[in-house]
């Protein structure tokens, strides 16, 4: 309840009635309870003065009821979710009300608006804030996720064969990550051969692994809660030597990236550092994206760590370090590791070698 009490405590301060949170990763964040309502509706409702109320699917409420120490309230397929709410929430006027704007649809937003009938503040930033910096409990669930796609991306590079098709070594990773008690993905695995990895996000295929070629995997599993997120680019018998000075260039952009970060400066200094390299070398139009994101209980959070952000780095933060080159019909490189700021620099949570790896296929 600690989480819901600066909760509270932030009502209070900013003289609000109401709370409301429609994320299901926010709410598991907040209470320790973990749901996916699917197309239905579930919403936390944190009230300044009175105890919080989740709202959700009746097929959810005995495991949520085990879970926590507060009301629950379910509602079944049949019936009207917005008269329910509006019966089990005090009767009272809410005059200020805070929502999550960045997870609220629009059937979320016109059915609340149906019940409270005015305008509402959005507590994006704060809840941004609140997951901003991760305590060591959170870091070592991480690490522990990070070990975890250590062990699919070696499970990726074991199955690298001209005999075997993208799909064919993402479902290898898949199922033995299941065999290893890893039940999800933090995202859809990639895996892309030759000049699909050119793509940053390219979906992977029928397409077979090609020989004297960069083979590129990016990949991440979600445990005790927490997500990895990782890349790797491997060459797969002798590619040219183009491809490899393109794999160096990247290298070189994302240890310098690292080794820049620390507590005081901005989000756009360390953007800055690793595309400084790639610009130098001739490829700045090729790295088309922000060097990196915020990673926790979703594999994309709050930071963007990219040009314009002049968020000021400190310590507990956790975010990827990602920069790529993607030439259309020639190359793709990615190099990436997620990691979290100490009081002096930045550790990673994987542990896969970065030297350019060869595999004879």
């Amino acid at each position: 309840m600690s989480k819901i009490k600066s909760i509270q405590a932030y009502l209070k301060q900013e003289k609000m009635d109401l709370a409301i949170f429609s994320n299901p990763t926010t709410i598991n964040y907040l209470t320790g309870f973990a749901g996916d309502p699917h197309e239905r509706h579930m919403f936390l409702f944190v009230l300044a003065d009175a105890d919080p109320l989740l709202f959700l699917p009746a097929l959810d409420v005995e495991r949520a009821r085990t879970a926590l120490n507060f009301p629950v309230m379910g509602y079944m397929d049949s019936e009207n979710p917005w008269n329910l709410i509006k019966k089990a929430l005090p009767a009272k006027s809410f005059a200020t009300i805070g929502a999550e704007f960045d997870n609220l649809n629009l059937t979320r937003f016109y059915g609340l608006k149906s019940i409270f009938n005015q305008e509402f503040t959005d507590l994006t930033p704060l809840i941004n804030r609140l997951k901003l910096i991760k305590s060591r409990d959170e870091i070592e669930k991480m690490l522990i996720a990070g070990k975890f796609a250590d062990k699919a991306m070696q499970i990726g590079f074991n199955h690298i064969s001209l005999k075997n098709t993208e799909t064919d070594i993402i479902a290898q990773i898949e199922f033995e990550m299941k065999k290893q008690g890893i039940s999800k993905m933090s995202f859809e695995t990639m895996v892309l051969t030759g000049n699909n990895a050119a793509n940053p996000h390219g979906i992977p295929g029928t397409n077979r692994i090609e020989n004297n070629a960069l083979l590129l995997f990016d990949l991440g599993v979600e445990t005790l809660g927490y997500t990895s997120d990782m890349t790797r680019t491997v060459a797969v018998g002798q590619p040219d030597q183009f491809k490899k000075d393109i794999y160096e260039i990247v290298l070189e952009a994302q240890l310098t990236a690292q080794d820049f970060i620390k507590p005081g400066v901005t989000a756009s200094q360390v953007d800055a550092a690793a595309r400084k390299v790639i610009e130098k070398a001739g490829y700045g139009e090729y790295f088309n994206h922000r060097l990196g994101h915020g990673l926790g209980m979703d594999v994309h959070e709050f930071p963007s760590i990219m040009a314009g952000n002049d968020l000021v780095i400190e310590e507990g933060m956790c975010f990827s370090v990602e920069p790529g080159i993607y030439i259309p019909g020639k190359v793709g490189v990615r190099i990436e590791d997620c990691g979290y700021v100490t009081e002096s620099g930045f550790e990673v949570f994987t542990q896969t070698p970065k030297e350019l790896l060869y595999f004879e296929a």
